[in-house]
Order: structure tokens, then sequence, then C-alpha cells
């Protein structure tokens, strides 16, 4: 058997299903999975990123509120004032006079007082220098006695750094500088703090603070951060760009464009994440968090191949899903082909011998299981078939019998109808005039009625009922209509057609064609013969010069079936109805067709079969 033919199998389609559908199942299942996987792996990975950064931030955070809040205090702190309006026009002293116990205090006082608010900070202060103005006083704080004295305060006073930081209104952080009392001797990083300090009401400076914070404040919780070889960790503070590795800062310019900008539900509403392109070409993810101060950003590309590990398990993952669904969906395969493969081929070989004319009944078909049901209606309908082909054969033509019938019966009343009807408006208007002549014509009409059940009669009859139908209308019309016939041959008035079948069309010319134009009117009854593939057909055509017809009105002719209203019963048994009875005796290929133009004509065609009604001799 072909793949072809098999498909084609109830067996080789119910399989194809479950193939299909396990592969659809499979491919939704791997989408769904993939693209849930993939999102969360990489918001997971965005979150974890983000946890460590806000670890590292709020620590970070922490540090720099004690160490601004030192900060302040050194500029509100009454001791500090104290000794810089004492010492602020003294000669330099680098340790308070001995001679004068006043000032020594009032140093002394401050010193300590300084010390233990420094203690109480944390140990990420460098060093700490109170000064006046002139730097000829001041009071200096190390974390070690082994740091070298600064000697070169007023040095550190001529530095544009100092300058710059002295001068803002605000706190103001222009990164990360080396220590300028160890030039000398090592690079020391720090983040410098330098702010005024006023009088006591807060006019004039009287001041200055000096505060140099290790970048250990950053770089001590970034030891035990996990950062992976292929991400990179930067830091902004204010203007500066740093990259961040070993526990060193190297400032740079950003080595990336930042691309677009994206939403993550279940971020932090400091977090910003960003797509940005490296200067390499590659594009990566940037999570960003602040770390406290205004300017301070702390900065994280997302590893790639932590991404692709993480990945990898999830693939293998999925990869086993896929396999177990596949698996099922072969077992079910297997199992179906079992279960219906044996009784398909049994009801199959059936159906092969009913073809070949063997109606015997088969006991073997009949499982009790759904296919058993089939093979029983199959044993049923092989002992049946032959009386239920006879019995439909008479149905069919008792049918065919009735159906002509009704339409024969349909006919002869909706003429009577409009006949008599025509007779009762003379009557009314004209009195007794034309009444005999009207019922004679009527009188000739039933007479053709009343011959006989024939229902195909010679071209002649029909025309000479057409003839009195229009005698009868033209009394009513005033003449103002005409009629004028043109038969090719005389040969053609012994062709057969339906009785009752031109009547009609001559009415609907007369009724709906010439009337509603207002004025005088003419019909042409055209009958000739036409040869189609060697068989002669008669063509007899009927063409008014009224009003014409919409396709949508011809529809409504060719094809509307009689209303249930008695009302309107008669009006719509007319052209329909002959329609019907040409195509129920030739076929689809024959009756009535219609061709008119609106304002213009209006032509309505019989075609049937050219039957002469006696055939003439051969000699």
């Amino acid at each position: 058997m072909s793949m072809k033919t098999f498909v084609k199998t109830i067996k080789g389609k119910i399989i194809a299903i479950t193939i299909g559908t396990t592969l659809l199942i499979t491919f939704i299942t791997v989408s769904v999975c993939f693209f849930v996987f993939q999102s969360l792996l990489k918001r997971n990975q965005i979150q974890s990123v983000e946890f460590g950064l806000q670890l590292v931030a709020n620590n970070v955070s922490t540090d720099m509120k004690d160490i601004i809040y030192f900060t302040r205090w050194c500029n509100s702190s009454s001791d500090i004032l104290t000794y810089l309006e004492t010492f602020q026009d003294k000669a330099p002293l680098a340790i308070a006079s001995r001679t004068d116990k006043t000032l020594r205090s009032i140093a002394l006082k401050c010193s300590d007082r300084l010390k233990e608010e420094y203690r109480n900070t944390n140990r990420h202060i460098t060093r700490v220098i109170v000064s006046n103005n002139t730097c000829t006083n001041f009071l200096q704080v190390l974390p070690a006695s082994g740091d070298p004295p600064s000697y070169n305060v007023s040095s550190l006073a001529e530095t544009q750094v100092f300058k710059t930081l002295l001068s803002s209104p605000e706190l103001e952080w222009i990164g990360i500088i080396n220590d300028p009392f160890y030039k000398n001797f090592q690079d020391a990083p720090i983040i410098p703090i330098v702010r005024p300090i006023y009088n006591t009401f807060g006019t004039n400076a009287v001041g200055w603070v000096y505060l140099s914070v290790s970048t250990d404040v950053i770089t001590s919780y970034l030891k035990s951060f996990p950062l992976p070889n292929d991400s990179r960790l930067y830091v902004t503070m204010g203007d500066k760009f740093y990259l961040v590795g070993g526990g060193h800062f190297r400032e740079m310019e950003p080595d990336f464009t930042v691309l677009s900008q994206d939403h993550i539900k279940d971020v932090d509403a400091g977090t910003l994440i960003q797509k940005i392109r490296m200067d390499s070409g590659e594009t990566e993810t940037l999570i960003t968090h602040s770390l406290g101060q205004e300017g301070w950003y702390l900065h994280q590309i997302l590893s790639k191949e932590q991404l692709i590990q993480q990945r990898q398990f999830y693939l293998l993952l999925i990869a086993a899903i896929c396999i177990s669904i596949l698996s099922l969906g072969l077992f079910m395969v297997c199992s179906l082909s079992r279960t219906i493969n044996q009784p398909v081929s049994k009801i199959r070989k059936k159906i092969n011998e009913i073809a070949r004319g063997d109606f015997s009944r088969d006991d073997s078909i009949e499982w009790e299981h759904e296919l058993g049901d089939i093979g029983k209606g199959i044993n049923s309908l092989s002992l049946d078939v032959v009386n239920l082909m006879e019995k439909r054969i008479a149905d069919e033509k008792q049918k065919k019998d009735l159906e002509y019938q009704i339409l024969q019966s349909q006919i002869n009343p909706h003429f009577l109808y409009n006949t008599l009807n025509s007779i009762k408006w003379m009557a009314t208007i004209q009195g007794s005039m034309g009444i005999a002549e009207m019922t004679t014509a009527l009188a000739r009409l039933l007479k053709q009625v009343a011959k006989g059940s024939s229902a195909m009669i010679p071209l002649e009859e029909e025309l000479n009922l057409v003839k009195d139908y229009f005698l009868i209308q033209q009394y009513r019309y005033g003449g103002s209509i005409s009629i004028e016939y043109n038969i090719q041959s005389p040969k053609l008035y012994q062709c057969r057609i339906h009785r009752f079948s031109l009547q009609p069309i001559v009415e609907n010319a007369m009724f709906h064609g010439i009337e509603p134009k207002g004025a005088a009117g003419k019909i042409l009854v055209d009958a000739r013969l036409i040869t189609d593939r060697g068989k002669e057909n008669l063509l007899v055509s009927i063409t008014d010069n009224g009003v014409g017809m919409s396709l949508e009105s011809i529809e409504k002719v060719l094809h509307q079936k009689p209303s249930k209203n008695r009302a309107d019963f008669f009006r719509q048994v007319g052209i329909a109805n002959v329609n019907q009875r040409i195509q129920h005796e030739f076929g689809e290929s024959y009756g009535i067709s219609i061709d008119s133009q609106l304002g213009s004509y209006t032509t309505m065609s019989i075609l049937i079969p050219c039957i002469l009604q006696n055939p003439p001799d051969s000699a």
C-alpha cells in the first residue's frame, strides 16, 4: 500500500491525526516552555544581580550617611567653632602654647571632641583636618599613629580640587583622586570632602574641614560580590566613570552606547535596566542601581556565560519533556493501530464483497464495541439493500408524478383566477359589451384544460391558448397592446411543449412589462430550431418593449417559491412554476432564461428538446 493510499484510510487518518496532535502538543509545549524559561532565566538573572547591587548599595549608603553626618557635625560643632574663632588671628601653633593655658585648653578640648566623634563614625575616613582660613592653626585626626604628619596643609589648600570643593554651595563629588599627603609614598585613592565652617552668625567662613574617604567604602563590599568572568562592574561618581576590578578604580569614558530602557516587573524602583551596545559591537544588558548619594551609581553588565549555562539546563529539561510527550504519542499510535487495524480490515473486506454483489451476513464483524455496531449496521444494510433500491425507485416514480400533478394544479387555478378577474373588471367598467366574445374565448380555454391530463401538447395548440388568452386581455387594454407571431417553420407547430407554458410569460409581459410603462406596447412570439451538438432543440422567445427587469427581479421570477399566504399564491406560481416543470422533465440544462434591459425590453426564452407530435414519414 502506498503512503498516499494509507493516509486516505481510517487507520491512516487516525494515526496521522494522533501523530499530528502529538507533534503539535510537543511544539506548543516546547515553544511555551522555551519562551517562559527564557523570560524567567533573564528575569531571575536580573533579580539576582539587582539583589547583589542592592546589598552593596545599602551598605555603601549607610556608611556614607555616617560620613556625611560627621561632616555636618564638624560644620556645626560649637567646640570646633570656638577653636577656629579663637585661633583665627593667632600665630601658627603646631601644638597649643604651653604658656597660654586658655588656648591650650580650647585646643585640647576641640581635639578630644573631634577624635571622639571620629571614632564613633567608621573606619573609612582616613584623614580629618579642621583648619582656619589661613591654615596657620589646624587640628588633624588620623586612623593610625604611623601615618605621616600633615605638614603640607597649606599646599592642600592651594590645589584646584580643594578650591572647587570649598567654593561649591552644596556637598559636591568630583570623583576619586590620589591622597595628596601620600603622593610621594604610594598610590592611595581617596574620595575628598571639603566644606567651609561659618561663624556663629553664619555670615563668614572662619575655617574649613577636610575629609579623605577611602575607596574601601565601596570596594570592601565588593570582595565577596559574585562577578562572572565575562561581566563588568562600573561606578559613576559625579561626572566621573570608573571600571572596577581587583579592588581598584580605573577612570575611563563609557565603552558602550545606551540603546533602550527595558521595563521588567518585580524590579526595584531604584534599579534601571538598559540595553547597550559595547564598542566591540556586542549587545549587552546593563543593570544600574543608586549608591544612595546624588550622582553615585553602581553598574553591572549581565553575564552571557551564566545565562547560557542556566539555559542549557532548561533546554535539557525541555528535551526531556519533548521525549516524554513523543514517547506517549508513539505508544498511543501503536495502541490505536492494534485496536482498529483488524476490525477496519474486516469491515473493508465486507464492504468490498457487498460492492461485488455479495449481500450475505457476516457475524465476524459484529464486535462488542463501536466498530462492532458499524459491522451490525453493514449486515443489516446488506440484507435489505435490494428491497431498499426497489422501494427507492418506486418512491421516485411516485414522487415525480405527484410533483407534476402539483405543478399542473398550480397552473390552472392561476389562469382561471386572472381570467375571471378580467371578466369582472370588464363587466364593471363597460357593462355588457365584449362579454360574449371574452366568454367564448374563456370557454375554449376551459375546453383545452378539460381535454385530459396530458402534460405535453403541440406548439400549435399552445399558441391557440395564448391567442384566446390575449383576446380576453385585449379588451382590458383597449387595443393598446399588440401581439405578433414569428414561427420559423410549419414543422415547429408539431413540436411538443408543456401545456400552459407560454401563457404565464405573455401575462408577465403585459402586466409587469408593458402596463407599468403607461404607453402602447408590443409582444413578439418567436419560435425556431437550434442545434446543439447534433441535437435539435425548440427555442420559443417572447419579447416585450416594456419597462425591463433588474437582475434581482429576474432571479426572483425564476426561483421564488409560492407564498404560504393564500392571497399571494396565484401571483407567484407562474414563470417559476413553468421553469420547474421543464427542468423536472428534461434537466437543468433546459428551462427559461431571461434577457432584459431596464426601460427597453425583456425577452423570456423557453428551451426544450424538439419532440414532434406526429413525426413525418421517412419515405
